[in-house]
């Protein structure tokens, strides 16, 4: 049984990377959904690069994200977000990991139905509040309310997420469960795209 079951794994990531030729694999969802852990470990499992679009902003600007938003604003920041997927989009295949608000923006969006699959990993307000509460270095969670504000964040964005071509729900289990759906998941869509 073990032995089959490795099989059909291997046969789903060997499937899920070669299907979608140099097309980038790209996470989307708010903060604390696992982006950049998920992202990291589906990268290794197809035996892609990553890139977390955050740590890349960070490393040419040579500014953290939060001082980035203290020094130049949200908008400032976002502007220099979408620079920053456009380029990382023209040369893949690759896994990339985006921050909360890119494929809130309209243009980073379009980029990356075009030139990436997309994944939003989608999970409910208790389990991205009991993630993201034990750092500060959220901008976007500095006010008197922050919980109130991670709510207010996901009314806004989840009908913006779900544009994402797959979309794995992001819960409280072992990282490796997530990974090995969200495989499945690319193994499924590149078959209905064979067949379309």
């Amino acid at each position: 049984m073990t032995a089959v079951s490795d099989v059909s794994r291997q046969d789903l990531r060997r499937v899920a990377r070669e299907a979608f030729g140099a097309r980038n694999i790209v996470f989307v969802g708010l903060m604390g959904a696992g982006k950049s852990v998920i992202g990291k470990m589906v990268a290794t499992a197809l035996e892609l690069p990553f890139v977390d679009s955050d740590a890349e902003i960070e490393r040419v600007s040579q500014m953290t994200i939060a001082e980035l938003f203290d020094l130049y604003g949200e908008t400032e920041f976002r502007a220099l977000e979408a620079r920053v997927i456009e380029r990382l989009l023209k040369s893949g295949p690759r896994v990339l990991s985006t921050g909360g608000g890119a494929f809130i923006n309209e243009k980073s969006r379009a980029l990356i139905k075009e030139e990436a699959v997309s994944i939003w990993l989608k999970a409910d307000l208790d389990v991205l509040w009991e993630r993201v509460k034990k750092r500060d270095t959220r901008p976007l969670l500095k006010t008197a309310e922050p919980q109130q504000t991670l709510k207010t964040l996901m009314e806004k964005r989840y009908p913006i997420y779900a544009e994402a071509d797959i979309t794995i729900n992001s819960r409280n289990v072992r990282k490796e469960v997530i990974v090995e759906e969200t495989i499945a998941a690319l193994a499924a869509r590149a078959g209905e795209a064979a067949i379309s």
